[in-house]
Parts: C-alpha cells; structure tokens; sequence
C-alpha cells in the first residue's frame, strides 16, 4: 500500500473511532469505565461491578432496553455485591424511563416481569433511596444513546432485591399486593416464617380491603410463632389490624427515622396508636406501637416487636414481618423479659439474672405492680462491668436497683416532675431513682439516676399487664464518671458545680489518685440560703467572693483514702458520738443518725428511712446518699453547712477586684486634673 493509501486508512480508523466514541451508550459505560468523564472516571473504575454487567449483557431484554430506550438503572457497588448471596434480577434495576435524582417520582415501575413497583424516599438528611437502597449522590451519569434516547445511571449502596418465590410455586406471583402476598405467603422464600393465624384473622375481621387498598403503605405482619399464646389470636381484632397498617407512607428500614411516630390506620377519635422503628447498634431493626388512646379493649402503652424479615416490595407497599402483634398487651413483665431475653433487645439483662440464679426474677413474678429500668443490650458492654459480674451479691444489689413497685409511665413521671425531680424508691433497700424530665412533647428526654449513674430511656413506656419496661442506656448502680463528671452533668447540683467552678474548687474533683467524700448541697438547699441569709447567699455566687465559696465547700469535701457511705458514718456516730473527716484544711465534724419515717421532700408522698447530719446543732436531712463516681462518693444533703458569719466582710478589710479598679480609676483622674491645673 502506498503512504498516501496508509494515510487514507488511518484517517478512516480515526474517523471510526471518533464516530464510536461520540454515539457511546450506557452499555459501553457500564462495559469500560474508562470512557467516563474527567471527574468520575477513578470513582467508577472503583465501584462498577463486573458482575452486573455481565448480568446484563446476558440478558436480551436489558440490552434491549439500553439499545434502544430512554431508562433509569441503578447498578449496586462492588461491595454491595460482595455482601448479597442471592440471584441477581436485573431487570428489576430497570426503569424505561430516564429520571435524575431530582426527576424520581415516588415510585417507578421496573423492567421485570409484572413490572414491580421500585419506591423512591428520602430522610430527614436528604438522602435519596430506593427501595432499601441509597443511591450516592456524587456517582449519578446522565447521557443520551444512539438512538438519541436519554439515559440515567445511579449508583446504588445495596443490590434492589424483588419478592422472591419459591422455585416450586404452583402460581405465577410476580406482583401481587399485600393481601396476595398473605394469600400466597406458604410459595414465597420467607426464611421458613408462615403467617396463616394472622391471615385467618384478617378474614375473619373482614379487612382484606386494608391489604388490598391502592396506593404505597406500609403493612407489618406477625408470623405464626408471635401466636403461642393461644388466647392471643383471639386479641386480633380490626382495630388490632388497622394498628399494623401505617397508610401512605412506604417506609424500607435504611430510610426510617428513628422512633419517628407515624400515624397508623387506627388513628381515630376513640383510639389513636401510632408506629415507629428504630435500630439498636447491634444492627437489629424493630417497630413499636404506642396506643396514645385507648379504649375498653385496646390499652394504652407501647407494644415492641423485632422485625424478622424486613423489605419485602409488594404492588401496593412494603411488608415487614415481625416476631410478635402490635397494640395487643396479654404478657406480664416476666414474661415481656424471657420472650426478648432469647435473642431479643433485652438479652443481656435476662442473661445477667438468670447467672445470678433467676432469683430477682422470682421476685418480679411476685410483684403485682411493677416498673423495670432495662438496660438494653450495649449498656452491658462497659469495661467497669465485666468486673462485677463475678460478684454476685453486688450484682443482685444493682439489678434490684432497676426495679420498682410501682405502675410508673410517663405521664405519671412527668406528674411527679411537676415541682421536683421526681424520687422513686426501688427494691433495693434504701435506694431511689431520680427522674428528671427535659423538654416538651416528642423532644422530651427522659433522665434517671440511679448510684452515681445518670441513664436516659430510650424506649419508653412499653407495657405490660402488670407495668411497664422503659429501655435506658446504662446500667444503673455501676459508675462510670468521676465526682467532677457526676457534679457537671448532674442537674441537682448545678449551683455547687458552679460555685466550685469560678473559685477552682472543681479542679481537683478529677483527680482518680485520691479518694472524695463530698456532701453536696441540692440546689434547692442553696434556694434555702437565700430565704435564711440573702446577703450571704448573694456573694456566694460574685466571683469578687471566690476566696470565701472555696472555703465554704472545702468543709464539704472529705479526703482520705477510701469513701465514707452513709452507713459507715452511721456505725461511726454510734461508737463515738461525733464523726471527725479530714478536709482540704482542717476537718469535718458531724454525726449521722438514721431516722425512720423521714421525708426526702415535703412534697414527697412516701416515707421511708432516711439518714440526718447533725453539724452545729442543726439537722440536715441526707437527700440522696451514697451516689457512686470512679473516685469518690457524693452526698446529696438538703442545706449546706454554711452559716451566715462565713460571707461576713467588713467594709475595710476586703476589697473586691471591681472595688479596686474604681479607687484606681479616682487616683488617674485625680492625678490628671493636678497635672491640667
């Protein structure tokens, strides 16, 4: 060939060339990444599975589609991949129409046999899902085909799994709605979970139009297991059924909210019951009901229940099976404990009582009315703990403290709120909880303290028959701060924390080296000072009178090399009389006594025994003793050890830091006018 002819033909190959790339499809794009734009190349060569590509190239139809439509396809990661070990439906990826991330309607229709609906949400972030897949917003490619077609392509975190049926199914399910899906359940892959009792119940009740009715809900089904209890079938009535229906609202677990009620299909005048999910860390989903209103039939309070197989699509919403019904309160709280303490949220506390001997769960079988503080499963995983548990008289002393004879919600602690933190006793001798209430409405956060710990409930109210379960992040009774921690997060004590802090009393209170007795006056004690001194409790709180606060709360301070508790300054006063503690300067004296019907609080509504300081011919009653910290022990005392000759300052022998400018500032304009004159 000449040169001129080898130019000729290169010219053709380049021409070739420059014609495939500027026609490339969507198909070339998921063969080579290497022909994405400048910006996306590196993150796609990153996350564009060989795998998915390979499954549409042996499919006919997506080829198709990719040929010569306008679509939508949503290709999952490499890691996406990794995780999933089931058969790949990629039509079901497919939408023939093109639709941005802004363009998503609510739902698309798929490319799949009976074309399954595929539901487009979003979080309180923005984040953009389908289905239970989020779609990462910065890998989104938009271009147009030979055909002159409009293509979109988003990646998504989780591969889009359908409805899957069972290889010998003798009917054609490929889109069926939710009351289908009931009808079909025994030819459909449910992980072995059958749902006959709680169809037959909707039959029964006549509310196939609920899991029949058009539109995008979310359907919550109880498997059969939930059904042990044979009177319980019977408790799934219409309304029982409406409360597992929330109505136009398609919820897939990677885009719910966090115990964000919806209103359920039973929301009406008479009965108002809401559900929410939430996840613990452990990575297990649950819902819950809470009947807001109830009635005669369906009780007020909160019905848990995990969720066993979740993100099921269906023609008219998302199904969820769950381990047991909603709205129905049949168990007591014993049994509440065993049924979620198998594998459950609460499996760690039931394992913790039952090697403890079972005993303290004996004692809750006993009790006709009753409240449980329940540590949930991560609460049991700080270090302090793995200690105690090989002490089992200690251990039975902290899980006493979680428990309380009592039917206590939260409409009953908010009342006893009212005007105080509100001071429950428990079963463990001598020992209360401290409820504390921040916040309105849904924002409220629920606080209790419980020896030394500060825990918040982060399942409220769940009923039984004979009381309530509140979940709480902490184990009580197992300290895990310092005094200083206890003293800044605790909001009984916030003036003595703030005392201490402008006069640096607080410095030394973090301190693991040493060992603090400290008897802290509750801000209603100091509330008290200002009523008996209120020149001296005026001063207390100006820094110019620092010198004096520190003194004044170094006489609260005991240090020595172990803490003192209120039954060993008891057993002291009984031997000797007085009781001498060592402080920062000098030293304590005082005597403790116990005192049978003492009243914590005048507004209080139980008596109980309670323990008294006598300090310079007054009597002090001991509010909340023995408050555990990693270094110390706190004393929360009702009126501090002050009297009113501690803040009493002579005109000349002291003067304030604003005191002192104001003489300077008389001395320079002084000086100033002599020099003009």
């Amino acid at each position: 060939m000449t040169s001129s002819g080898l130019r000729a033909a290169a010219a053709l190959l380049l021409l070739c060339a420059a014609t495939f790339a500027a026609a490339a499809e969507l198909s070339d794009k998921l063969r080579d990444d290497s022909e994405l734009s400048q910006s996306t190349a590196k993150s796609f060569r990153r996350l564009m599975p060989v795998r998915f590509y390979s499954q549409v190239e042996q499919n006919p139809i997506a080829n198709a589609t990719l040929t010569l439509r306008s679509c939508t396809i949503f290709v999952p990661t490499n890691e996406a991949f990794q995780r999933y070990k089931g058969s790949i439906h990629v039509l079901y990826h497919i939408t023939t129409a093109a639709f941005s991330k802004e363009q998503l309607p609510k739902s698309v229709s798929s490319d799949m046999d009976g074309n399954p609906p595929l539901y487009i949400t979003k979080n309180r972030n923005g984040d953009i899902y389908v289905n239970n897949a989020r779609i990462i917003p910065s890998l989104s490619v938009e271009m147009t085909n030979r055909e002159g077609k409009r293509q979109v392509m988003h990646i998504i975190d989780e591969v889009l799994q359908p409805l899957s049926v069972q290889k010998n199914a003798k009917d054609n399910i490929n889109n069926p709605d939710a009351m289908q899906f009931l009808q079909m359940a025994e030819q459909l892959e449910l992980n072995d979970f059958h749902l006959r009792t709680y169809r037959s119940q909707v039959t029964l009740a006549k509310k196939e139009s609920v899991y029949q009715s058009p539109g995008a809900h979310t359907f919550l089904i109880p498997i059969d297991e939930s059904f042990k209890l044979s009177a319980r079938s019977g408790l799934v009535d219409a309304k029982v059924i409406d409360g597992h229906v929330i109505p136009n609202t398609v919820i897939f677990t990677a885009a719910s909210q966090h115990d964000d009620p919806k209103t359920s299909a039973a929301f009406e005048d008479l009965l108002k019951v809401t559900v929410s999910f939430f996840k613990q860390k452990d990575g297990k989903m649950y819902v819950k009901s809470n009947t807001i209103v109830g009635d005669a039939k369906h009780r007020e309070g909160v019905v848990l229940a995990e969720i066993v197989k979740a993100n099921i699509p269906v023609q008219n919403g998302v199904v969820h099976l769950i381990h047991r019904p909603l709205m129905i309160i049949d168990t007591t709280v014993t049994d509440f404990l065993k049924e979620n303490g198998e594998n459950g949220a609460l499996r760690k506390f039931y394992e913790v009582i039952m090697d403890n001997g079972g005993e303290v769960l004996d004692d809750i079988t006993n009790l006709s009315e009753v409240t449980i503080l329940a540590p949930s499963n991560d609460a049991w995983n700080a270090s302090l703990i793995e200690n105690l548990l090989r002490n089992r008289k200690k251990m039975r002393e902290i899980l006493n403290m979680h428990i309380i004879r009592d039917r206590l919600n939260v409409d009953k602690i908010r009342q006893k709120n009212a005007n105080m933190i509100a001071q429950v006793p428990t079963v463990n001798n001598n020992t209360f909880l401290y409820f504390n209430v921040k916040g309105e409405g849904t924002d409220a956060v629920i606080t209790v303290e419980g020896g030394g710990v500060n825990a918040t409930i982060i399942q409220a109210d769940v009923a039984q028959t004979n009381g309530y379960v509140h979940i709480i992040d902490r184990v009580l009774g197992v300290p895990h701060t310092t005094v200083l921690g206890k003293l800044e997060s605790d909001p009984m004590m916030s003036d003595t924390y703030k005392m201490g802090q402008f006069s640096h009393f607080n410095d030394q209170l973090n301190n693991t080296q040493r060992r603090f007795t400290y008897f802290v006056p509750r801000d209603k004690g100091w509330q008290k000072t200002e009523l008996d001194y209120p020149s001296a409790h005026k001063k207390l709180f100006m820094p110019d009178f620092s010198y004096h606060s520190k003194s004044i709360l170094e006489r609260h301070l005991a240090i020595a090399d172990h803490v003192f508790t209120m039954k060993d300054l008891v057993q002291y006063s009984e031997q000797a009389g007085n009781v001498v503690l060592p402080t920062f300067r000098d030293s304590l004296q005082l005597r403790v006594e116990e005192e049978a019907g003492h009243l914590h609080d005048e507004n209080a509504s139980h008596e109980w025994t309670g323990y008294v300081i006598i300090w310079n011919y007054k009597k002090i009653n001991v509010y909340r003793p023995d408050v555990e910290c990693t270094n110390g022990i706190i004393h929360v005392i009702d009126y501090p050890l002050l009297e009113e000759k501690d803040v009493v300052v002579s005109g000349g022998s002291y003067l304030t830091e604003s005191s002192i400018c104001i003489i300077l500032a008389n001395l320079i304009m002084i000086t100033v006018a002599k020099i003009l004159n």
